[in-house]
């Protein structure tokens, strides 16, 4: 007879449905089986003592790039580093320890550290000007490339912006060197595609830093070919079917705004093979538009101009608006979730459009339709998420001050719009379904960072400026950060009766912090650490291998 795996966690506050308890949890074959004294009557378990801190669900992201994360950090990071000095010695470097490479790459620059969010070619060349050089930065929306870049990609003054994007020049119409959303193509398509083996490699260190950091499960939110990334859908099979692959995972197949409805057979087809490998496809992702801080986030009334003045400029619609209702309503017929990307009031609007148009169509279901990011949400759709059952899928750890945010948004959107953002309070109130992520590499997919924000609208560890609540009535409290961050996901990924709390006949997905942090003030939900990541009762991180005891 087989002998049953039994881990038993013992000394903590443990996060449940009913509140924290101070009880043991035993998990058996990776089911919870026992919270309380009855977990204590089973001998020969592995123990292990949380010592006071918070026993909670594992983190569950909503919206996350786990192989561009990791591909970034297998190539030239420069998420560690704040400022263009600091880029441009990190670009330098690598160039120098790896003069094979055919193209320089990398990526994770913010926009705040140039002047106007505007890096040069002429700053990359002086690091780097014997090769093609491409850098995307945070958030991918927007590139930087040196001079031999745009040689080969044949961009020079004469050269049209892209329907999607916006190659930047100066005021002599000369190309500066960044190039916005669809015009990173124009390079990208050039540079060598990452190998099967490389995809490999991202996801297993991808996975490891999520397990350091507590998340046990994600939506990865762009599983398809992009300009400079391979489909990660068969790696993830590959994953799946040797076992490497430990966290719960739904993978959003990417929507190909270059293309039409005759792309709808080809998802059917992937959705079909990934289920059948034991994966689960069984979202859509669309790109609804960019965003705000270069201006491409689609906006009901234009952008401010330098000067405070209306521009012509109301940013991107990617996919035709009316377009998206057809397309919504026959994805949604065929039982995909749709997952928008929608940053902007506009784009906001045009995607709950189109789900009310699905709605229409094909009547209720439980798809659990949603749209991230979330940025700037008009007044009078905030009601629509909770009447159209649509999951707000937020990205928490963007609500605070920061110059990305004071510098190059809120001049732009003006001070009515700019109170419109990011308005998780109000969603919450009007009965909306919460679920928080990260879009890793964008931001740190940390979620005790991610809570901080989320609860206090500021940095963890800020002074000054950045350290005052970011529109604090829109705040949330810690149980439903946690919550959004843990069950709100599972909710999202169609797993809650899985996973997502600490409940008996659940999986043994926890996350064991060094505090509880509902004991300790606020303002230190940041400062908390991860000690053990468990999935389904394996131990998958550890802080410290010494407190594991027999």
């Amino acid at each position: 007879m087989a002998t049953s795996h039994r881990l038993l966690i013992t000394g903590g506050h443990v996060f449940t449905p009913a509140g924290i308890v101070e009880e043991p949890v035993l998990i058996t074959d990776g089911i919870i089986t026992a919270i309380g004294p009855d977990a204590l009557a089973e001998t020969g378990a592995t123990e292990i003592d949380a010592a006071g801190g918070l026993v909670s669900p594992g983190f569950q992201d909503c919206h996350i790039h786990p192989y561009h994360a990791g591909l970034d950090m297998n190539a030239c990071d420069l998420t560690p580093y704040s400022t263009a000095d600091g880029y441009l010695t990190r670009i330098a470097e690598y160039a120098a320890d790896n003069p094979e490479l055919e193209w320089v790459t990398g990526g994770g620059w913010s926009m705040d550290s140039f002047p106007g969010g505007l890096p040069t070619a002429a700053a990359l060349d002086a690091v780097v000007a014997d090769r093609p050089a491409f850098f995307p930065n945070r958030d991918g929306h927007g590139g930087w490339v040196n001079t031999k870049a745009m040689q080969i990609a044949g961009i020079d003054d004469s050269t049209p912006d892209p329907f999607d994007g916006r190659i930047e020049r100066d005021a002599d119409g000369h190309a500066i060197g960044t190039l916005q959303e669809g015009a990173m193509g124009l390079v990208a398509k050039h540079i060598p595609l990452p190998t099967q083996d490389d995809m490999d490699d991202a996801l297993r260190v991808a996975q490891q830093q999520l397990f350091a950091w507590g998340v046990t499960g994600w939506q990865d939110a762009i599983v398809g070919a992009t300009n400079d990334t391979p489909d990660p859908l068969d790696s993830y099979l590959r994953a799946t079917a040797s076992g490497e692959l430990k966290a719960h995972v739904v993978g959003a197949l990417w929507w190909d705004r270059n293309r039409g409805l005759e792309q709808i057979p080809e998802l059917v087809d992937k959705r079909a093979r990934a289920l059948a490998a034991g994966f689960a496809a069984t979202t859509v992702k669309i790109m609804q538009d960019g965003v705000a801080e270069n201006f491409t986030a689609g906006m009901l009334e234009p952008y401010l101009d330098a000067c405070g003045c209306p521009g012509e400029n109301m940013g991107k619609s990617f996919v035709d608006p009316t377009s998206l209702k057809d397309i919504s309503v026959q994805l949604d017929a065929l039982g995909f979730q749709l997952h928008y990307h929608a940053l902007g009031d506009r784009a906001v609007r045009e995607s709950l459009d189109a789900i009310e148009a699905a709605r229409n169509a094909n009547g209720d279901n439980d798809l659990r339709h949603t749209l991230a990011h979330i940025q700037v949400i008009h007044p009078d759709d905030i009601p629509r998420f909770a009447e159209l059952d649509v999951v707000a899928n937020m990205q928490p750890l963007w609500a605070r001050h920061e110059d990305q945010m004071d510098l190059l948004t809120i001049p732009f959107l003006g001070r009515r719009r700019a109170a419109w953002q990011y308005p998780f309070g109000s969603l919450h109130r009007a009965g909306a379904k919460l679920a928080s992520g990260s879009d890793w590499p964008v931001s740190t997919a940390n979620p005790l960072e991610i809570l901080h924000t989320a609860v206090n609208r500021a940095p963890a560890g800020a002074t000054g400026p950045s350290a005052l609540p970011f529109l604090g009535e829109q705040a949330l409290s810690l149980a439903d950060a946690l919550i959004a961050h843990t069950l709100g996901t599972a909710y999202l990924n169609h797993d809650e009766t899985r996973s997502g709390s600490i409940e008996i006949g659940k999986t043994g997905d926890i996350v064991i912090l060094d505090r509880d942090i509902f004991a300790a003030p606020v303002a230190e939900i940041g400062s908390a650490r991860v000690v053990y990541t468990i999935i389904g009762g394996e131990v998958v991180y550890h802080a410290d291998s010494a407190l594991v005891t027999a």
